[in-house]
């Protein structure tokens, strides 16, 4: 029998939403092992995460319904496709990109002046998300606002659990990349011009890959990048309008900034879990899981874990970096760490260069986004900008 009664504890209670954090870190000290019907088993110890990422084989990464590559692949099958998609993210990939991010990035902010108060979620880090991504694949900026109706969409419908939503949002999805294959093929664009088209020539177990491979790794590049990328920008800039000490330490000091985004990151986590399934029983945390069952990996709770992090809740910017669960650990680590990193660290930068300052609105208080999401759903700002030149006095 699996030592499942009751449930622990409810992901998606008033309390819960209210303080998602706070939440996470008084289950990670009361019940560290606990179940839900929403999640399965959850686990909220650093040391129990590590231990389920470090043993691929009794905690399965097969938990999807549909294709999932390589994310939700096991070895060897894993490893096969993981080699084959690193590449994308290789150093001489994010030198290539940065520049194009840059200006997509420094555009958005110029295009925040006039704006005494705005709403950073909605009016910076959404878009970055979105542009930055259609720009990475070599998407269209007719892909901006479908993109981004479509990310909305599929939070909506998993926050619902609505799976028949959930499947037509797939079939939306796999609609807009076939579209975008067919106008290639038709085309015959050679396939190093861009992501989409290189993916259609790239070799996996002596043939190439096949439509529904190509559609699951472009799904899981865009769900994990539009979402977390404009949650993490939206965490470091209401942390750094809260403490104008590291905001004005990180526009006098530049070079912080890597370090100072993945320690802000890793105390207000913008990705709150990824899941697992057992193959077969085990005991953790004095509880017993069935083989079968659903394991849900909080990364929130770990990356706050006292046992690993002293005063977890404070910013310093000498932790041990290694024991930072930011972007996971093991095999799965993620792939897109290298451009996530660049993506951060340019969007920051942008928002510092072309800004003097970076103020909360004491009357507009921002609201938390609320599960599957973390961060915030919006973000009311007062950003104050250079003043323009004087004109020549003749």
């Amino acid at each position: 029998m699996s030592d499942k009664r009751f449930q622990d504890w409810d992901p998606k209670s008033a309390a819960v939403l209210r303080d998602q954090r706070a939440a996470f870190d008084e289950m990670r000290e009361r019940c560290p092992v606990a179940y839900s019907d929403l999640l399965g088993w959850s686990l909220f110890r650093h040391e129990d995460i590590v231990r389920v990422l470090n043993d691929p084989i009794t905690f399965s990464s097969v938990v999807s319904r549909n294709l999932s590559v390589p994310n939700g692949m096991d070895p060897p099958e894993h490893g096969q496709y993981r080699r084959l998609i690193e590449p994308y993210f290789a150093p001489h990939a994010m030198q290539t990109f940065e520049p194009q991010c840059r200006s997509l990035a420094a555009d958005l902010v110029r295009s925040l002046q006039g704006r005494a108060g705005l709403d950073l979620m909605a009016d910076f880090a959404q878009p970055f998300a979105v542009r930055v991504q259609c720009a990475f694949l070599g998407w269209p900026a007719s892909m901006h606002e479908p993109l981004r109706s479509w990310a909305q969409k599929n939070h909506a419908a998993t926050f619902a659990q609505d799976r028949p939503a959930m499947a037509d949002l797939a079939q939306e999805f796999a609609g807009y990349v076939m579209g975008l294959l067919k106008l290639r093929r038709d085309a015959g664009i050679p396939g190093n011009q861009d992501v989409i088209t290189r993916l259609t020539s790239q070799p996996v177990k002596g043939r190439q890959l096949n439509d529904e491979e190509i559609i699951s790794i472009l799904r899981n590049w865009t769900v994990g990048e539009i979402s977390t990328i404009a949650a993490a920008v939206g965490v470091v800039a209401q942390y750094l309008a809260e403490h104008t000490d590291v905001q004005q330490q990180l526009r006098t000091q530049p070079t912080l900034l890597p370090d100072a985004i993945e320690e802000i990151l890793r105390m207000y986590g913008p990705l709150l879990a990824n899941r697992r399934v057992t193959t077969r029983a085990v005991e953790i945390g004095g509880r017993t899981i069935n083989a079968g069952e659903r394991i849900s990996l909080n990364w929130v709770a770990a990356n706050r874990d006292g046992r690993v992090f002293t005063d977890p809740q404070s910013f310093r910017l000498d932790r041990e970096a290694s024991a930072n669960l930011l972007y996971g650990a093991g095999i799965h680590v993620c792939p897109g760490a290298p451009l996530a990193r660049m993506e951060l660290q340019v969007a920051v930068r942008s928002l510092l260069d072309g800004t003097t300052g970076i103020d909360p609105i004491a009357e507009r208080p921002p609201t938390n986004a609320v599960y599957p999401a973390s961060g915030f759903a919006t973000l009311p700002l007062r950003i104050t900008f250079p003043s323009p030149p004087a004109a020549h006095q003749r």
